[in-house]
């Protein structure tokens, strides 16, 4: 019995060893989940970051437009920022969602880097985060003007990908 209490650990060592080398090795690190894709945008209501009124992701006119989940403390952010602020110069509505960060510094970052957003809606908690499905910052969402999203970009926006969803912004 005391040789059976003393090989326990090891077992259950081994038996969770075999669980990741069955499941976790077998799945691409590089797959970005897309769930939200082809559903509505999440009804979830936010304090907006002028007034601190409550507001939500809806469209901001009848026609396509991008929600950009972003953060001041975000690195990446800050180098997708004037693709953003390109892609507004070419009339495309964005609503920004600053993601788990704090008022002031989302300010201060919009005024270093540009203010490419129609509005920007302070997600501190992260709840418009859990309903879009955010995996990290930064992420941009194309929805049509029914409401419905259709594509998700999990990485800071590259020109092509500016060009393309500017193209079906215009549609």
């Amino acid at each position: 019995m005391k040789r059976f209490l003393a090989l326990a650990p090891v077992a259950v060592l081994l038996a969770l060893g075999l669980l990741f080398a069955v499941f976790g090795l077998r799945n691409d690190p590089r797959y970005l989940p897309r769930a939200m894709v082809g559903k509505p945008v999440p009804e979830v209501t936010l304090p907006t970051l002028a007034d601190g009124l409550p507001d939500t992701m809806a469209a901001p006119g009848n026609g396509p437009y991008l929600i950009n989940v972003f953060a001041s403390w975000c690195a990446p952010c800050e180098i997708e920022a004037p693709i953003l602020v390109a892609l507004k110069d070419q009339g495309v509505p964005i609503i920004g969602i600053a993601y788990k960060d704090q008022p002031a510094k989302t300010q201060a970052f919009l005024a270093r880097t540009g203010d490419p957003y129609v509005r920007v809606l302070v997600d501190q908690e992260g709840r418009a985060g859990i309903e879009l499905g955010v995996s990290g910052v930064p992420e941009t969402y194309l929805v049509d003007g029914a409401g419905r999203i259709i594509d998700k970009i999990s990485a800071p926006l590259s020109e092509d990908d500016a060009r393309r969803l500017a193209a079906q912004v215009r549609r």
